[in-house]
């Protein structure tokens, strides 16, 4: 069965995001303040509004609001640039692009 298409719609939206396997995802609080940094960059380039958040150890939540249809674009420009911040911080890599080399 094919996955439902995506929300995409201008409006108000509550995004939860956690770590694999609900792991850490900010293990310091220079983590959180990476994060923040990214969230405020990805706000101007796509003029979404933050109207709440709450950043947990192994996930957070978000309450924006969007002013035009691009919630994916918007959510792989924060959860990417943090991700390379954060693998690049704790040095992690992937392991299976490892073993090919």
């Amino acid at each position: 069965m094919a996955r439902r298409p995506r929300i995409d719609f201008a409006g108000f939206h509550h995004i939860i995001n956690r770590g694999v396997a609900r792991t850490d995802i900010y293990l310091c609080q220079d983590d959180k303040y990476k994060f923040l940094e990214i969230l405020c960059k990805a706000c101007k380039v796509y003029r979404v509004n933050v109207h709440d958040y709450c950043l947990m150890d192994n996930h957070y939540h978000l309450l924006i609001e969007l002013t035009e249809e691009n919630l994916s674009l918007f959510m792989r420009q924060i959860n990417s640039n943090y991700a390379i911040y954060f693998n690049k911080k704790y040095k992690r890599r992937d392991i299976s692009l490892a073993r090919k080399i």
